[in-house]
Order: C-alpha cells, then structure tokens, then sequence
C-alpha cells in the first residue's frame, strides 16, 4: 500500500494555519462518553499490535489490508476504516474506472502517485456512496474516517473558476454519506472550511500537527508556534459550539525516544479538553503513549 495517509494531505495543501457482518446499522457500536477523553489511535500498517490495538476506545485502520479486525477491537472499542475523499492513489482498485469517467483533476505535486478528486463530478460522488464507504463497512468497521478534504479549499483557492463549488459539493458528500448510513460513526479530519454545514454531521473532528510537525526540508520533528495551535483550536472549538457531542481530537508528530516531549504534548492536548493521539510520521504502528 502506497505510503500517503494523513500529513500527506497538509503538506501538499497548505501548512497548518493554510487554508490550503455489518455493524453500522441496527447494530451500531456505542458512543463513549462525552466527558472522557478517549485513548484513540492511528495505524496504517499491516501487522497492527492487537495488545495495543485493544486498549484504544477508538481506532483508525487502513481497511484494504487483507487482515481480520476482530482480534485488533477492545471491550466498546470503535474501528473506523481510512477513506480518501479528495484525492485516489493510482493503486486504488477504482483508480482506472474514475480516471475513464473524468472525476480526476490534476496530480497532486508533492505526491504524483495520487489525483484530485473532482468531488462534483457524478461518478466520485457514487463511487464513494456505492462502493468505499460499503466497501469498508462491510469489512466489519464502524465507521469511517475522511482525510483530504481540505483539498476542496485549496483547488477552489487556486484556481477560483475551474474549482468553483468544490467545497460545496463536499457538503453534499459528506451529507450524503449520513443520509446514506445514518448510524455509522463519522471522523472527519481537519476540512475547515466544510465545518459550518458538516459539524452536526460528523461524530469526530480531528486536528491534526496541532503541536508538532515533521519538517521535510529540515528533516527532523518541530515544535509549531502558539498561534499555528490556537488557529486550529479555534476551529475546533467552533465546530464543537455547532454541534455539542462532537469529540474533538488532535494528532501529533514527534520522535518516541524523546519520552519528555511527547507526554508535554500528550498534556497540552488534554489540558486543552482534546483527546490527544502523539506517532510518528509514517503511522505505520501504534505508538504507546509514555507511562
């Protein structure tokens, strides 16, 4: 599986303060509750650790690893399957069907495997409706958790004409997908400018290099400013205002090694009322939180 996943989309799009047997119907998982910050997790690769796995009150996985789940679900535990909305990696098995029907844009730059989804256009919009949403679920996840949607944003903001209504067929799709699986759980992470409409749609909302990034250029793990931090805190917050049960979450990146900074930043979050998640780069295993 082609290594992309959730930095991926803030680093081709924009830095932080840039605003570049089914379970999920009759039987749907439980809420946590909302007065506990839930221990969550991250994790892509293929070989997840279910000791670890197990102690998560929620999880996000790749779903086309050919793996059974069940062994990675805690007592209550809710999985949720990765799903991009707005790009598709060429190795994507639906990759070639939505290339033929026209619902690809453009490469994106920093990551040339993969092409922007045209979230207006009809076949995108079935295809996740018909196919990767039921595709996931039917995996036995509870839900599903959004990256790249802040994609819609960044093609509208470049190129105003060609992109006009992005963000607001990303509204649609979101909307759709709750009319479509009403009890299924839903986390969308960052796509700010959709929150207004989508906040009472969504059970989730993920910020994620709220604290700490890796920078490419440099190589290493940086801390950001306090105000990169309190720009997407603030989004938070008001998406929260929007819809009161929503659970707010954040996403980290720093070295394990360095066990000080990581429980610093695994502090600030939770002081902050977040539910904090601290891993490294490649999210390809779950990375304990320091003792």
């Amino acid at each position: 599986m082609p290594r992309r996943k959730i930095m991926r989309r803030m680093l081709a799009l924009g830095a932080t303060t840039l605003t570049l047997g089914l379970r999920s119907r009759s039987d749907a998982a439980p809420k946590p509750s909302a007065k506990a910050a839930l221990r969550w997790g991250v994790d892509y690769g293929a070989t997840t650790d279910p000791v670890l796995a197990r102690t998560c009150a929620l999880l996000v996985l790749e779903p086309h690893h050919a793996r059974p789940i069940a062994p990675l679900r805690g007592p209550g535990s809710i999985l949720l399957g990765y799903v991009s909305f707005g790009e598709v990696e060429r190795s994507r098995p639906y990759f070639a069907a939505l290339e033929k029907a026209g619902a690809l844009r453009a490469a994106n730059p920093n990551w040339p495997d993969a092409r922007l989804a045209d979230l207006r256009h009809p076949a995108w919009r079935a295809a996740v409706l018909d196919r990767l949403v039921p595709a996931i679920l039917a995996l036995g996840y509870d839900g599903i958790f959004i990256d790249t949607m802040d994609n819609a944003e960044a093609m509208e903001r470049q190129d105003p004409v060609a992109n006009k209504g992005m963000v607001a067929a990303g509204v649609t799709l979101i909307a759709a997908v709750r009319a479509r699986f009403p009890r299924i759980r839903i986390m969308l992470n960052r796509g700010y400018a959709l929150l207004p409409d989508v906040a009472p749609k969504i059970d989730y909302l993920l910020g994620e290099a709220m604290a700490s990034r890796w920078n490419f250029a440099a190589k290493h793990y940086e801390l950001l400013s306090d105000s990169d931090w309190a720009w997407q805190a603030g989004r938070l917050r008001a998406a929260k205002a929007r819809n009161p049960v929503l659970r707010l979450m954040t996403l980290d990146y720093w070295d394990p090694a360095d066990t000080k900074q990581v429980a610093a930043l695994y502090a600030r979050e939770r002081a902050a009322g977040f539910s904090p998640y601290v891993a490294t780069l490649a999210l390809d295993r779950l990375v304990p939180e320091p003792s």
